[in-house]
C-alpha cells in the first residue's frame, strides 16, 4: 500500500489527482463543522444524550458527526446512497430502465441524471421532516416558516453539494468519489471514539489493568479489520473454456478464462438495508416526539433500538438482534439475486462459445452457477453477521459505545482497497501510454 502511494507521488498527473482529492476532503470537513442558520445546536446534542440512545448513531457515523452538530452537511450523502439503491431496484423492476442501463454510456448517463434528481428530492423530504419534526421540539431557535425554510434549503443544498464533490473526485481525483466522501466522514469519528475507549477502559486504571485493556481493544480492532479484508477480498474463480473457431486461415478462441464470484457478493448493502429498516420506526417516533412511554409500541421501539441489545439489564429486548441478523441474511440473498443473474451469464457464455469444463451449456450451467452462488452468499452473509454482532456484543456487555461498527469497518476497508486498485490501474495505463508513445 505505502509503496503504491510512494510511486504514485512520483507521477505528476496522479500526484495532481491525489492533491485535488485531498483539497476536496478538506472542503468536506469544513462544511461538516459550519452551523446551519437558525438552529439550536445544543438541542440535538441533548437529544442524542437523553432521548435516542444509539438509534441515530448509525446515521451520525455516516455524516461524520455533522448530524449531531446539525451542520450544513448534516444529511451528508445518505440521500444519494438511498437514491442509488432505489434506482438499482427500479432498473430490475422496470424493463425500460433495464434497457437504458444496457444502452452503453448514454443510457448510464441518463440513469445517473435521474439519480441526481432523486437525490435532491430525498434530501428535500428528509430536511423538511427534520425541520418540522425536530423544530417543534426545540431544534429551531424560533420555530416559524422562514427559519424552517432556511434549514430545509441549507441542508438540501449541503447534501447536493456533497454529491457534486463526490462526482468531481471521481472525474478529476483518484476516482470512487462518493465512497471516499463516505469513508472520510466515518474516519473523522474514529479519534473521538478512541478517546472514549481510553477514558472508559484505560484512564484511571492501574498499569497492568490499563495495559491489558488497551491490548485487548487493539487486538479486537485488528482482528475485525483483518477479517473484513479477508471477507472483501475472498472470491471463487469458476474456470471457463472457450471453443476454437476457424475463420479463413485464422483461429479464434480456445483460450481459458474465469468468472470471479466474491464471497461477500452483496457488499455492505444488506447491513445498510437491515439497519435502515430497523431504525426507521425509531426515527419516525422521534420526529413525532413519541419515543418514550409505555405500552406495546414503546416496547417494540426499545427492541428495535440497538442500544438495548445484549445489555444485561435489558436482555429481553435482544430479540431485536435476532431480527437484525435475519434481515441481514435475507437482504444478502435478495440483493445478490437482483445484481447477479446466472441465466444471463450462462446465455452470454453460450453466445461467445464458452462453457464450464464438465458442465453442459444451457440449464445445467444455470443450475451450477445458482448452486455456487447460494453457497457463496450464505458464507458472505455469515461473515457479515459476525462483523456486525461483535461490536454490538462489546457495546451491550461492556458499554463500549463507538461509531465504527461492522458497517463502518466494511466501508473503510472496501474503499481503501478499491482506491488503491484505482491508483494502480491509472499508473498501469500511464505506463502503457508511455510505452506506446516511445
Amino acid at each position: 500500500m505505502l509503496d503504491t502511494f510512494r510511486k504514485a507521488f512520483t507521477i505528476k498527473d496522479i500526484r495532481k489527482k491525489i492533491f485535488y482529492t485531498f483539497l476536496m476532503l478538506i472542503v468536506i470537513r469544513i462544511g461538516s463543522e459550519l452551523p446551519t442558520p437558525g438552529v439550536n445546536r445544543e438541542f440535538i446534542k441533548n437529544f442524542f444524550a437523553t432521548a435516542t440512545g444509539d438509534s441515530f448513531n448509525f446515521f451520525n457515523a455516516f455524516t461524520g458527526g455533522s448530524f449531531e452538530q446539525m451542520a450544513v452537511f448534516a444529511l451528508s450523502i445518505t440521500p444519494y446512497i438511498t437514491s442509488s439503491i432505489i434506482m438499482q431496484l427500479l432498473t430490475i423492476a422496470i424493463p425500460k430502465l433495464e434497457e437504458m442501463q444496457k444502452d452503453g454510456e448514454d443510457g448510464r448517463k441518463k440513469i445517473q441524471k435521474m439519480t441526481r434528481y432523486l437525490t435532491a428530492i430525498l434530501a428535500l423530504v428528509e430536511s423538511s421532516a427534520m425541520a418540522i419534526g425536530f423544530g417543534r421540539q426545540g431544534l429551531l431557535v424560533d420555530y416559524n416558516f422562514v427559519n424552517a425554510a432556511i434549514v430545509v434549503l441549507t441542508l438540501t443544498a449541503g447534501s447536493t453539494f456533497l454529491m457534486w464533490v463526490g462526482e468531481r473526485i471521481t472525474e478529476k481525483g483518484v476516482g470512487n468519489g462518493i465512497s471516499i466522501v463516505l469513508m472520510i466522514n466515518i474516519l473523522s469519528r474514529i479519534p473521538n471514539d478512541m478517546v472514549k475507549l481510553f477514558e472508559q477502559f484505560v484512564k484511571g486504571k492501574s498499569i497492568a489493568k490499563g495495559g491489558l485493556a488497551a491490548l485487548i481493544i487493539i487486538a479486537i480492532i485488528v482482528a475485525l479489520v483483518l477479517f473484513v479484508v479477508l471477507l472483501q477480498g475472498g472470491e471463487r474463480k469458476i474456470a471457463v473454456q472457450y471453443s476454437q473457431k476457424v475463420v479463413g486461415r485464422k483461429t479464434y478462441g480456445g483460450q481459458s478464462s474465469s468468472i470471479p464470484m466474491k464471497v461477500n457478493t452483496a457488499g455492505v448493502v444488506p447491513i445498510i438495508f437491515a439497519s435502515s429498516l430497523m431504525q426507521f420506526p425509531i426515527i419516525i417516533a422521534s420526529f413525532l416526539g413519541k419515543g418514550e412511554g409505555k405500552g406495546i409500541g414503546s416496547e417494540i421501539l426499545k427492541g428495535l433500538n440497538q442500544g438495548n441489545w445484549l445489555v444485561p439489564e435489558t436482555l429481553k429486548y435482544s430479540w431485536g438482534l435476532l431480527v437484525y441478523i435475519a434481515l441481514t441474511i435475507l437482504f444478502a440473498y435478495f440483493y445478490t439475486s437482483i445484481t447477479f443473474n446466472p441465466l444471463e451469464i450462462a446465455n452470454n457464455m453460450k453466445k461467445s462459445g464458452g462453457f464450464i469444463p464438465g458442465i453442459r451449456p444451457g440449464k445445467p450451467t444455470v443450475d451450477y452457477l445458482s448452486h455456487i452462488l447460494h453457497y457463496m452468499v450464505f458464507i458472505g452473509a455469515c461473515g457479515l453477521v459476525i462483523i456486525q454482532v461483535v461490536p454490538i456484543f462489546f457495546n451491550g456487555v461492556f458499554g463500549a459505545s463507538v461509531s465504527f461498527a461492522g458497517t463502518s469497518l466494511i466501508i473503510i476497508v472496501s474503499v481503501i482497497l478499491e482506491t488503491i486498485k484505482q491508483i494502480e490501474a491509472q499508473m498501469l495505463v500511464r505506463n502503457y501510454k508511455g510505452f506506446l508513445n516511445n
